[in-house]
């Protein structure tokens, strides 16, 4: 019966971390079927819908607000409302990357005053020497650099929208705004998700309770 509940809770922070970015990505592919190149503004506008959603279902189930998904529901927000409002898609282009900056230079800007975001949010599941801390925190703030320059990439090169030329960083690189979409979504988690796996080790190794592995990547999910 614990195990099964255990199932549904692990299904439901799932759900709660990668539901938007389904939304958004289906939304889409369904959309340009339907309304063609007016499809990312009704992905948008569902994704903004999802993400409050999200929000609101993980205070009802899980009695709090996780920080990842506050700092995603302001920026969708904000950036999706933009591009509603003026009717361009670069704003919910650049969202990836503004959230991943913020990101990196929020773990960064901490340690510039001495103080360790990581070890803040999990440091109550385990305990790691700070060198360790700091190397993990390294570790992710530039994984989110990478998530970002990857984002500027990607919408940069996109030729079926009417961007201007001055935007593009390289020549001879081109694919679809649908390419854009669905690589965020079937490239971007899984790569998530690895680079989790990969980062286990480093815990496992210095945590004080091998058997905290689990609690770990349930953790850094639920975040």
């Amino acid at each position: 019966m614990s195990e099964s509940k255990n199932s549904a809770g692990q299904f439901s922070k799932l759900m709660v971390d990668v539901g938007p970015a389904a939304v958004f990505m289906i939304a889409y592919n369904v959309g340009r079927r339907i309304v063609e190149d007016g499809a990312i503004y009704w992905a948008t506008g569902l994704f903004m819908a999802a993400t409050a959603l999200a929000l609101g279902y993980a205070w009802f189930s899980q009695k709090r607000f996780p920080p990842m998904l506050v700092v995603t529901f302001v920026i969708v927000t904000f950036f999706g409302g933009m591009t509603l409002y003026l009717q361009d898609p670069i704003f919910i282009y650049i969202k990836p990357t503004i959230i991943n900056l913020l990101f990196t230079f929020m773990i960064l800007g901490c340690f510039a005053f001495g103080f360790n975001v990581w070890k803040a949010l999990f440091g109550s599941i385990f305990e790691m020497p700070e060198r360790a801390w700091f190397i993990l925190g390294i570790r992710w703030a530039l994984f989110f650099a990478l998530l970002a320059i990857m984002n500027e990439v990607l919408w940069r090169h996109i030729t079926d929208q009417n961007l201007p030329e001055s935007v593009r960083l390289f020549d001879g690189l081109g694919w679809t705004e649908s390419f854009w979409v669905n690589f965020r979504f079937w490239a971007t988690y899984p790569l998530f998700f690895v680079f989790l796996l990969l980062n286990l080790p480093l815990t496992m190794k210095h945590a004080t309770d091998a058997s905290t592995g689990e609690a770990i990547a349930n953790k850094m999910k639920s975040d």
